[in-house]
């Protein structure tokens, strides 16, 4: 049995984290369909309120 690949909006999501803890602005996203960019700036602005607690630097 194959494994299943993750679902693609959770993978947007982990991506936008990603970038938003890198400092990366929210114009980077590359995504088009309106889910999938929906999940990325979800991701964005959770990395970006966790570097503004001080959870990263």
């Amino acid at each position: 049995m194959k494994r299943q690949k993750r679902d693609r909006l959770d993978r947007a999501h982990s991506q936008g984290y990603k970038a938003g803890i890198t400092g990366r602005s929210r114009e980077t996203c590359p995504y088009q369909n309106s889910e999938s960019k929906s999940q990325w700036l979800g991701g964005w602005r959770e990395a970006i309120d966790d570097r503004n607690v001080g959870l990263f630097k």
